[in-house]
C-alpha cells in the first residue's frame, strides 16, 4: 500500500465531487508496494469556514493547524527533521483560488522519531515562519475516548484514484473500522497500536491522492472538533474491503505536543 502523498479528494460530478488520495511515500514494510491512491469519493464540497484549520501544502499533502505557526500532517509527506524552508502552507479559504488564501513558508521541520527508525507513527510538524493571522486551531485526541468514530474527512486530493487534485475542499464522513477487520485487508502491514481504521466495506468513500497528512475528526458531545487521525496510506481509493489507514493520534498525543512545544522555541 502506498501512503497517500495525494490522498483526500472527493469523487463527484460538476461540484467535483471526489475521492481523497494516499501519498506514495514509504509505508511500512510491504505496504510499499502497494497502490498510491486513497481518496474522499462519495463526498460534498465542504462550506466555507466548516474546517476552518485545515491548511494545504504545497508539496501536494494536507494538514491542521495545531498552533498558529505549527501544521501537523503526515512523516511521509516531508523530508527529514532540520530547517527547511522550501514548504508554502495555504490557509484562509475552501477555495484554493480565493483571495481570502494567505501563503505562508515553513521554517523548520520535526519528523516522527518512529517514523523515521520504523515507519510508522506517521506524522510530522511544520514550523512557519510566521504566525498565522487569526488561526482557527484544530485540537487533537489525547486519550482514545473518540476513536470509534463516526468520523469526518476532508481534503483537496484527487477526485478518483489517480485523478486531479481538487480546487475545493470536499468532506465526507466514514464509519471506524475495528481492527481485526483493517488487518483482514491489510495483514502485517497494519499496526493497531499506532493506525486507525475507517471507511465502508462497500467502499465509494475514503480519502485519496493529495489528502495525505490532512485530518480526520470525531466530534465530542458538545459537538467541538477532534483530530483522531491523520491521512496515512490504504489501498487504492475507496475500493471495497480496503479501508483508509491512519496514524492513531491519541497514540502520539503527548509526544506530537511535547515536540510543538519545544520546535515554538527553535529560531
Amino acid at each position: 500500500m502506498n501512503k497517500r502523498t495525494t490522498r483526500l479528494a472527493i469523487l463527484g460530478a460538476a461540484v467535483a465531487v471526489g475521492a481523497l488520495a494516499i501519498s506514495t511515500a514509504s509505508l511500512p514494510a510491504s505496504a510499499a508496494d502497494a497502490d498510491p491512491g486513497i481518496n474522499v469519493v462519495g463526498g460534498t464540497p465542504a462550506d466555507e469556514g466548516e474546517y476552518p484549520w485545515m491548511v494545504r501544502l504545497s508539496m501536494g499533502c494536507g494538514g491542521s493547524l495545531l498552533t498558529d505557526q505549527i501544521v501537523l500532517t503526515a512523516a511521509h509527506c516531508v523530508d527529514a527533521t532540520g530547517p527547511d524552508t522550501s514548504i508554502t502552507a495555504s490557509y484562509g479559504s475552501v477555495d484554493l483560488d480565493s483571495p481570502d488564501v494567505v501563503d505562508y513558508q515553513s521554517e523548520y521541520v520535526h519528523v516522527s522519531p518512529t517514523y523515521a527508525s520504523s515507519g510508522i507513527d506517521d506524522w510530522a510538524l511544520i514550523k512557519l515562519s510566521e504566525p498565522v493571522a487569526d488561526a482557527q486551531l484544530l485540537a487533537i485526541a489525547e486519550t482514545g475516548d473518540y476513536d470509534e468514530g463516526p468520523f469526518e474527512i476532508m481534503g483537496w486530493g484527487a477526485d478518483s484514484e489517480g485523478g486531479s487534485q481538487q480546487q475545493y475542499l470536499l468532506k465526507a464522513e466514514v464509519p471506524f473500522v475495528p481492527d481485526a477487520e483493517c488487518a483482514d485487508a491489510y495483514g502485517a502491514d497494519l499496526d493497531p497500536d499506532t493506525m486507525l481504521c475507517a471507511g465502508v466495506p462497500e467502499g465509494g468513500i475514503d480519502t485519496c491522492q493529495g489528502d495525505s497528512g490532512g485530518p480526520m475528526i470525531a466530534r465530542t458531545e458538545a459537538g467541538d472538533p477532534v483530530q483522531v487521525g491523520v491521512v496515512s496510506w490504504g489501498q487504492g481509493c475507496a475500493r471495497p474491503g480496503y479501508p483508509g489507514v491512519y496514524t492513531q493520534v491519541s497514540n502520539a498525543a503527548a509526544e506530537i505536543l511535547a515536540a510543538a512545544d519545544e520546535l515554538a522555541t527553535v529560531a
